[in-house]
């Protein structure tokens, strides 16, 4: 039996990780076809329970970036593993309103630091010119989570009810985090697993991050973070509406509803694979981090926001399923390049850097589904709030062309040439 490669079992675990990651977070969308109804909750409530989580998550971004640039990926991920865990555990003993955000609120705060302390882990595991395929397969596996959360969450209401849903996803996360704590070494060369050649192909070792140039990164990291921002209210609003958006606007049961949003989200992994490859496919024959990224990203948010055109012109079933599968495709399909930048960016800091961008996506979760929910108790239109979808996109478009990938990120500026004197 041929052996595992040691770069393959810890991208296996990462994984694992984005996977059961996205499945804690999304299954409440689901889910809360049970609790809404349990605790009397209007749409704008739902919204609010389903952006409790982000206030946490974006605050958790950067500090914890930090702490998994200063103090390793494999603490890092083991405490948030246990936080997000319990998080899980105590939603299904929500009581109410109140409950239900308080859990979430751990939910965002032990989720806070994954994304950026793996980023961290990938930057010295995966080789430079495998990075979006790795940032591609991993969120690959995260929206397989979503596509599986609402059948899943489905199947586990109709025979138990939908706390239950909650305690088998807590149960999952702790056996994550035991096999993370004895399958993952800070650094590629004390794994047991690694052999020469596997360890030349990977990154020379980075030295331990050391004080971090606060405004000048910000500045650096800043258009990304607002590109970041534009595809994340996307995201956010479909991770959070679309299994309510199929039940309500077209009055479908629970589980032809769960369907139709798994097939949204079943285009979203293959994007996020897809995304990965094509950009490292580009970058290998180009050269150019431009082009493999900024170009792509500015190409693949302008399909979303064509994709999603139709959407305001027709209400047929089958049309918004092939609408919004193809707008989640592309959209999902900047992923790789975009979370390559800030390991392109700023590699000695690449916790951190990823940190500062995905609190663009944060952002967009809390202000996403509540204001959407909004738009829907007010208006009584689930198609409105895409219309904000298509206008970040096409800000997304024009901004993707600042990123500047190409460009890296100097820990300490370059001194000013001194004048000769004679």
């Amino acid at each position: 039996m041929k052996r595992l490669r040691a770069t393959s079992v810890v991208l296996g675990m990462l994984c694992i990780m984005y996977f059961i990651t996205y499945l804690d977070r999304v299954n409440v969308s689901t889910a809360a076809a049970g609790f809404g109804q349990e605790f009397n909750l209007s749409k704008t409530e739902i919204g609010l329970v389903f952006s409790a989580f982000a206030y946490p998550y974006l605050v958790f971004q950067i500090i914890g970036g930090w702490v998994s640039d200063r103090f390793g990926a494999k603490r890092t991920l083991m405490v948030c593993g246990v936080l997000w865990a319990i998080a899980t555990l105590l939603t299904g003993f929500a009581g109410g309103l109140v409950s239900l955000l308080a859990a979430r609120l751990l939910l965002g705060l032990g989720e806070g630091a994954t994304f950026p302390a793996a980023t961290a882990a990938m930057a010295r595991w995966v080789p430079k010119e495998k990075r979006g395929f790795a940032q591609g397969i991993t969120h690959a596996c995260a929206r397989v989570g979503n596509a599986v959360a609402p059948a899943a969450v489905v199947a586990i209401m109709a025979i138990y009810g939908w706390r239950e849903s909650f305690y088998i996803c807590g149960v999952i996360s702790l056996v994550w985090v035991a096999l993370w704590a004895v399958t993952f070494t800070e650094h590629p060369k004390d794994h047991p697993r690694m052999t020469p050649a596997e360890l030349e192909a990977l990154p020379a070792a980075r030295k331990k991050a050391g004080n971090v140039p606060w405004r000048r990164l910000f500045k650096r990291m800043a258009p990304v973070t607002i590109v970041y921002f534009c595809y994340g209210w996307t995201l956010w609003l479909f991770l959070s509406w679309i299994p309510q958006y199929f039940l309500h606007s077209y009055d479908l049961d629970l589980k032809k509803s769960a369907i139709f949003a798994s097939a949204v989200f079943f285009a979203g992994v293959v994007g996020d694979t897809l995304g990965g490859i094509v950009t490292d496919k580009l970058y290998d024959r180009t050269g150019s981090l431009k082009r493999a990224r900024s170009w792509m990203v500015a190409l693949c948010m302008l399909l979303t926001m064509l994709s999603l055109l139709p959407l305001l012109f027709t209400h047929n079933l089958y049309i918004s399923m092939v609408c919004l599968a193809a707008g989640f495709f592309f959209a999902e399909m900047t992923i790789g390049p975009m979370w390559a930048i800030p390991m392109d960016i700023a590699p000695e800091h690449s916790g951190t850097a990823s940190g500062m961008m995905n609190s663009g996506s944060a952002l967009a979760a809390i202000i996403s589904p509540v204001l959407s929910g909004y738009l829907i108790d007010r208006f009584g239109s689930w198609e409105l709030p895409f219309i904000g979808s298509m206008v970040l996109m096409g800000i997304g478009v024009i901004l993707a062309f600042r990123m500047q990938p190409e460009s890296k990120f100097e820990t300490e500026p370059a001194a000013a040439s001194k004048p000769m004197h004679a």
